[in-house]
């Protein structure tokens, strides 16, 4: 279980994004310390994260010391694996203090019954040959080849075969995630919420009569996220400070 406030965001890809945007993030998880219990990150923080034995990226270090520092402050952090990060390791689990998760994850957060899934190969038709190269990605074998590779020469092979999925938003608008999230609220009535990302398109809408989908969408676009409390859920947008934007809400 998971307490709330809860916080979700989704999709930084820090490493191509604008220094800004990270500066932004940084700002945004500083307003958060003492404020929220639990900070879920969904997916695609980092364009690019691997672990080697002794070396790390470098892009996005900064981001590591204010999770670090959120995390010692007392917030519990989340961490789902998603489709640009999605070999992470002990120095996600052990130095920064992350739970560091991959594959969808359902549990409760405060009263809420929820299921958190990035969202990447989920489309049938769209996301096939993704779905073919997924478990050679993935596999053990792929994973120490890769490691072989000098750090250097790997991430510029990594951020140059990646560039298609992080400039744009999905091309269906979100729809194809949206229409899989409704699914499956509605093959599974226990569940209170769905929240992807992936498709760079925030969204927060009730399905049925109690249910509710959401996406905190991409902190390329702008600085959205989702915020769960017991009594609603809201989509908002970081304004600077610790007065934010409300883009909806939707009532428990």
């Amino acid at each position: 279980m998971l307490n709330t406030p809860c916080h979700i965001v989704s999709d930084l890809h820090l490493g191509v994004a604008k220094p800004e945007t990270e500066r932004a993030f940084e700002g945004y998880l500083s307003s958060i310390t003492g404020r929220v219990e639990t900070l879920v990150v969904n997916g695609d923080l980092f364009d690019f994260w691997f672990e080697w034995k002794t070396v790390i990226p470098r892009r996005g270090f900064r981001t590591l010391a204010a999770l670090a520092a959120l995390r010692e402050s007392g917030t519990k952090i989340l961490y789902i694996a998603g489709n640009h990060d999605c070999w992470g390791g002990d120095v996600l689990r052990d130095d920064v203090g992350v739970e560091y998760h991959v594959g969808p994850w359902e549990g409760s957060i405060g009263p809420w019954r929820v299921r958190i899934e990035h969202g990447d190969g989920l489309r049938e038709t769209e996301d096939r040959k993704y779905r073919m190269v997924r478990p050679i990605m993935r596999s053990p074998t792929a994973i120490r080849l890769f490691r072989r590779l000098h750090p250097d020469w790997a991430t510029r092979l990594a951020t140059g075969s990646s560039n298609a999925s992080r400039t744009y938003a999905a091309r269906d608008g979100g729809a194809g995630l949206r229409s899989i999230g409704h699914a499956r609220l509605e093959a599974e009535p226990a569940l209170d919420v769905v929240i992807f990302g992936h498709s760079h398109v925030a969204a927060l809408e009730r399905v049925g009569a109690r249910q509710v989908f959401a996406n905190a969408g991409s902190w390329l676009d702008a600085p959205t996220y989702i915020e769960l409390t017991d009594d609603r859920i809201a989509l908002l947008r970081w304004n600077g400070s610790a007065e934010r934007d409300s883009l909806d809400v939707i009532d428990r």
